[in-house]
């Protein structure tokens, strides 16, 4: 009898930390940075740069590629586009970015989403969540999509 109580009372308390992680929310704020594609043998048309899973979603970065060069990269979550912002990033957001060492308000890239590296922000303290893709320009990190997850 007193080695069941023992033997239960160590499953409960084992099970105590697996419960409390199943209810744990994402956090307000979390950067991810990918590679861009590596050059040469790119198949034409969508390459994945990089690829990131948790028990929230998973994000891609997408290359686009024709002739055997990088076109420019966009985000998909959970397999999907993002849903755009409309109005640009929201400022409640401004705090997220600049703990990740973005300056704000971020700067749009000019033309095709490219760069050295890739940075994805996400934003959960606003009123909805907001994905943000930032492509390397030289040191600055240049805005090439911003939006809501799809769905």
């Amino acid at each position: 009898m007193f080695r069941y109580a023992i033997i239960c009372g160590v499953l409960l308390v084992a099970a105590a930390p697996l419960a409390q992680a199943a209810a744990k929310k994402p956090p307000a704020c979390a950067a991810i940075s990918f590679r861009p594609l590596a050059t040469g043998a790119l198949n034409e048309g969508d390459n994945r740069a990089g690829h990131y899973r948790s028990r929230f979603g998973s994000i891609d970065v997408i290359g686009g590629v024709k002739g055997g060069q990088v076109t420019g990269y966009r985000l998909e979550v959970n397999g999907k586009a993002v849903s755009p912002l409309k109005g640009g990033v929201p400022k409640s957001a401004h705090a997220c970015l600049n703990a990740k060492h973005v300056k704000t308000p971020p700067k749009p890239i000019d033309g095709a989403c490219v760069g050295e590296r890739f940075r994805v922000v996400i934003d959960s303290s606003g009123e909805k969540k907001t994905i943000m893709l930032f492509g390397l320009d030289g040191s600055d990190w240049k805005l090439c999509e911003a939006g809501t997850p799809p769905g």
